[in-house]
């Protein structure tokens, strides 16, 4: 298998024209500066916007050698004084044992503004600049002027290699509009289409990713501030020729939240991609959660499901809001 690896690899490596795909997560609300710029500083807590930290952690198919491993650390708060929230992001995305990596760092700022006099409806405009860094490991591929008929890979490759690292700007951008019980965005990453090849030619972008999510958050008691909800949301994302569909659900009673979601995959083929399920868990400043897509396609024999974690810590802010009202959203 890992041979089988190594070649599927060495051929995207040599074609002409390579398209890469961005890395997703499953807790994508848990993510909110990765899924969509103009969520940056929408956190809230008491009534007041607040300061948020996070971390996500994704493990895609672990039962397979060199597997996907992504990484993702983001700040974000609201400043009333600039009238919207700013964030710093930094992700990292490793594949086939550390073969091909992905740093990136982004600055972000989303603008807030009020769309009826009432201030009860409103829409927030995200702006996202990254420096991006694609590296690769020359020393473990493995070429065909390398394999000896019966003793397998053992002479040296006469390959040229190219340069190991290329680094290159990227920028995104994203709208939202809420309500107390509503919200509805759309963000496109990658607007530049930015190369990342190592072989200095005008091949292997990286093509414009869309993402339409909207949702509700509906209480289901009388309170103030409601202690269970029931948040219903779609997710809809295209990247050239990949595309998905997210349908699925929270619940959140108390400090407990849980989550089902169906993911279906179009492209080439239409089909039934993942089914993922989500147990996350909120006290005070801190919410930790788990998610577990089970795999539906033909490949659930070999990659039975893929794991994520995400870990976030929110503070209040001590200033109370003068320009706009907080958003609720799902936390995960």
């Amino acid at each position: 298998m890992k041979k089988i690896a190594t070649l599927a690899l060495i051929s995207c490596l040599s074609i002409g024209s390579i398209l890469a795909q961005d890395p997703e997560l499953t807790q994508y609300y848990a993510a909110p500066v990765y899924t969509n710029p103009a969520m940056a500083g929408n956190a809230f807590c008491n009534f007041q916007a607040a300061g948020r930290f996070s971390i996500n952690y994704r493990n895609q198919w672990p039962s397979l050698p060199g597997t996907y491993r992504t990484m993702a650390a983001s700040f974000d708060q609201h400043i009333d004084e600039i009238n919207g929230g700013i964030g710093v992001m930094a992700t990292y995305d490793r594949a086939g044992q550390g073969l091909l990596t992905t740093t990136t760092l982004s600055a972000v700022y989303a603008y807030v503004m009020p769309l009826n006099r009432r201030k009860t409806f409103f829409l927030r405009a995200g702006l996202q600049g990254t420096i991006g860094q694609k590296s690769i490991d020359f020393t473990k591929l493995q070429w065909a002027d390398q394999i000896h008929p019966t003793r397998g890979f053992i002479y040296q490759t006469n390959e040229p290699f190219a340069n190991d690292r290329v680094t290159f700007p990227n920028f995104s951008t994203g709208l939202l509009a809420y309500s107390s019980k509503f919200y509805v965005g759309f963000a496109v990453h990658n607007l530049t289409q930015p190369v990342q090849s190592f072989y200095k030619s005008d091949n292997g972008i990286i093509p414009r990713r869309y993402t339409f999510h909207t949702g509700a958050v509906i209480p289901l008691d009388k309170r103030k501030v409601a202690q269970s909800t029931f948040s219903p949301n779609i997710l809809f994302m295209t990247q050239q020729q990949f595309t998905q569909l997210n349908l699925g659900f929270y619940v959140n009673k108390g400090p407990l939240v849980t989550g089902l979601w169906f993911r279906q995959a179009f492209g080439e083929y239409k089909t039934s991609d993942a089914i993922m399920l989500l147990l996350g868990f909120r006290k005070d400043k801190f919410k930790f959660g788990y998610s577990y897509d089970i795999t539906m396609s033909s490949a659930r024999s070999a990659v039975p499901g893929s794991h994520e974690v995400s870990a976030t810590v929110e503070w209040c802010i001590s200033k109370p809001l003068r320009r706009f009202k907080p958003m609720r959203c799902p936390e995960f």
